[in-house]
């Protein structure tokens, strides 16, 4: 082998390693920005996560307070917190009245 093939080899070797080493950054780039993407949807699901537990609980109230206006879907339900209502009233008066 000769000393100019030799340096030939060792030219193109440290063109692949260069190569190489570029691809590596771009992919540790790449995957910098995809884990920022990732903490970043994680943060939006939560939002909105939150939102719907929100709305939900907007939601039951909604339902409670029209049950207890005595909607037609709800009237069982409505007067069963009235009665429950009552019952509790009563019995405070009750403790305030000894």
């Amino acid at each position: 082998m000769h000393m100019s093939e030799l340096v030939e080899i060792v030219d193109s070797l440290e063109n692949k390693i260069s190569k190489l080493l570029h691809k590596l950054e771009l992919l540790n780039q790449t995957n910098k920005k995809l884990e920022e993407e990732l903490v970043s949807l994680k943060n939006d699901h939560d939002i909105t996560l939150n939102s719907v537990l929100e709305w939900e609980d907007k939601y039951k109230s909604l339902k409670l307070a029209n049950s207890m206006l005595g909607s037609d879907t709800n009237k069982t339900e409505a007067k069963l917190k009235i009665n429950s209502l009552v019952r509790e009233l009563d019995y405070c008066i009750a403790q305030l009245s000894e």
